[in-house]
């Protein structure tokens, strides 16, 4: 049994992933602002992690085995983390994003296309950490998700405190309802509608992993392994937009209508014009072992038609 802390952890594969550690018969403590109560049996602090201050006072002396970190984006927010965690844990996971590879966000080094991204195309070790950029400022905050999640990565990495590892997620889907986000329903909503979807004309694939593998892999993370640096999580299999509005259509009984976008125009979520479809092969190396894509894709499809106001025919 390990003591586990879950910084979030309130929902989607956050929530499931505390529901997984309990069950898994570890001790939880969930760190959250107190919008959402954890499940009964779960220690619960409620405080604001970007007070500094408040957040030491609430941690009081515990000390855990592990912190699984699923809302840190920026590199303020990983200093704050680093200093009060420091000597309270021996090793912090953060959750991380796909979109650290966008070559639209940074520049990187090239890629072939139809190369899968591995994980040294972004090295947290290296990378430029700015720490008086406007990160409190919401709006530059959305329109920075990409490097604050590369700077958040490059504080804890460099922090010493503990062994670090980041969990750069794939686009996540299933869940229905609960995948709060909205892009897959937005599909969903949009064909059973007869409704346009706009596409790039020669949209690339990318790739993506169901809430509930997600989840798994953070459990894996947190209790069954102790590598370190950032590993790539995504199911086995590419996806395009063409494909995803497919298997929307065999699910709704409706076909997919497309428009495609000028370049450089903006286009549906998940339609990109750049590549960037990550690699899984380390986490494989390391013992996860990932499903694929259309093992699960029509049932998170389904879930989300069943959750949307158009029926299908």
């Amino acid at each position: 049994m390990k003591r586990i802390c879950v910084i979030g952890g309130s929902r989607y594969f956050g929530k499931l992933l505390v529901e997984r550690l309990q069950a898994a018969g570890h001790q939880v403590t969930v760190i959250n602002r107190g919008s959402i109560r954890p499940p009964a049996g779960v220690e619960h602090l409620v405080v604001d992690r970007d007070d500094e201050a408040a957040l030491t006072a609430a941690l009081g002396s515990l000390t855990f085995d592990v912190v699984v970190d699923q809302v840190c984006y920026t590199p303020v927010q990983a200093a704050i983390a680093a200093r009060a965690f420091a000597g309270r844990t021996g090793r912090y996971v953060m959750t991380s994003t796909i979109e650290v590879y966008d070559p639209a966000t940074a520049a990187l080094p090239a890629v072939p296309a139809g190369t899968p991204v591995p994980e040294e195309n972004v090295d947290p070790r290296a990378w430029l950490v700015t720490m008086d950029l406007p990160w409190h400022d919401e709006a530059y905050l959305d329109a920075h998700y990409a490097e604050g999640k590369r700077q958040a990565e490059a504080v804890l990495t460099r922090n010493g405190s503990f062994a670090f590892a980041s969990v750069r997620s794939a686009h996540v889907l299933g869940g229905g309802a609960q995948e709060f986000t909205g892009r897959l329903a937005h599909y969903t909503e949009r064909v059973g509608r007869g409704e346009e979807i706009a596409v790039h004309s020669e949209a690339l694939p990318t790739v993506f992993i169901h809430y509930e593998e997600m989840a798994d892999l953070l459990l894996w993370a947190a209790t069954a392994t102790d590598f370190t640096g950032p590993v790539n999580a995504c199911s086995d299999g590419l996806l395009d937009v063409r494909e995803l509005t497919a298997a929307v259509a065999a699910q709704t009984g409706r076909e997919a209508v497309h428009r495609t976008v000028a370049a450089g125009g903006t286009a549906s979520p998940f339609s990109f014009d750049r590549h960037y479809a990550m690699s899984n092969a380390r986490a494989k190396e390391l013992g996860f072992a990932f499903s694929r894509i259309t093992d699960w894709l029509p049932g998170a499809v389904a879930e989300t038609v069943a959750a949307s106001a158009v029926p299908a025919v």
